[in-house]
């Protein structure tokens, strides 16, 4: 349920009102915008008495939410949220593009990429040291090592680093990590997610590979019950029937959620298809459907990446990629941020 307040409520009206809904065993979720003023009430609504609460003086309207999702429902939070990591950020016209390889693979490699996608404008530095593969036997990452190597990226370049977790037992090991990555397969690992939302470090969410819109706003939901609002959502491909790509990019995702949640939206084309060629063409549309950000894999050597090496893109082609992206993002009025 949504309590509007009227633009001349007083604040004592409004706070008497709010201890009453807290009375009632009610959460509140106050958001005040440039010209309006509202509260979500969480929990068991079906005993507020509406007319009631219309009499009161202070009150515009009221509306009943049937989403199960609340917190990162846009009804609840009319304005867009700008999320901030580092010099980056996402959300509200700002723009931002995350780039690197797909696994940390040495010393030499991370840092060369990282100088390289820092010089052509990125924000974000990217790289996984623990990989979720679907076989057993593929490379699984450097873990821990792969977390001091990206620091030491981070040291030389500036560059926030983002980086995937995959188990509750590992956050220790990710408290100066700048952006935390949930990756499609963890997307629903509810007991991940609820230790991330006691954290105060962004977390960039992605969407299952099967997953509904409904589904994926509800895993945002869980880290933002929890207290972390810094929530990015990715849209990364969805599986489908179609054989020729890795998977489909859900390019409509990117509107709807937009309009379901006031959360920023950013896409990854490169998992999207795992064609390096489609990544440019897959970009430009994210950002005409109105996405916050960008995360493309980057790999000084894709013949020889240890993982993903067909979707990343070459230094040099991530860099003619690069002014492209500006002359889009700024075509459709967003604010490119780099380091």
């Amino acid at each position: 349920m949504i309590v509007i307040f009227k633009k001349d409520a007083p604040q004592e009206a409004v706070e008497a009102l709010c201890q009453q809904f807290e009375a009632q065993g009610l959460k509140i979720h106050n958001s005040m915008g440039q010209h309006t003023h509202l509260v979500g009430l969480i929990g068991d609504t079906s005993t507020v008495d509406v007319d009631l609460v219309l009499a009161n003086a202070a009150v515009e309207e009221v509306k009943r939410v049937s989403e199960p999702y609340k917190k990162a429902n846009r009804k609840f939070h009319p304005e867009d949220t700008v999320v901030h990591v580092g010099n980056a950020a996402f959300g509200a016209g700002h723009f931002s593009v995350m780039a690197g390889p797909c696994s940390v693979e040495s010393e030499q490699q991370i840092e060369a990429v990282a100088k390289s996608v820092q010089k052509s404008g990125a924000a974000l530095l990217r790289g996984g040291a623990f990989k979720p593969r679907t076989s057993p036997y593929a490379f699984q990452g450097l873990r821990a090592d792969g977390l001091v190597l990206l620091r030491h990226a981070r040291s030389v370049t500036g560059l926030p680093i983002v980086t995937e977790i995959m188990n509750p037992e590992h956050i220790p090991l990710f408290e100066d990590v700048d952006l935390i990555q949930v990756g499609a397969r963890n997307m629903q690992n509810f007991e991940l997610l609820k230790e991330l939302g006691k954290l105060k470090t962004p977390i960039l969410l992605k969407r299952g590979l099967a997953n509904t819109l409904e589904e994926f706003l509800m895993s945002a939901e869980y880290i933002m019950a929890g207290g972390n609002e810094n929530v990015i959502l990715c849209e990364r491909g969805i599986r489908t029937f179609e054989p020729s790509m890795r998977n489909t990019l859900d390019i409509s995702a990117v509107p709807m959620l937009k309009q379901k949640t006031h959360l920023p939206v950013v896409v990854d084309p490169s998992h999207a298809a795992g064609i390096a060629w489609m990544v440019r063409p897959l970009a430009m549309a994210a950002i005409a459907a109105g996405a916050d950000g960008l995360m493309i894999e980057v790999h000084n050597d894709p013949p020889h990446a240890k993982s993903d090496g067909a979707q990343s893109l070459t230094p040099e082609q991530f860099d003619r990629l690069m002014a492209d992206i500006r002359h889009t993002a700024e075509f459709f009025g967003r604010t490119i941020h780099a380091s």
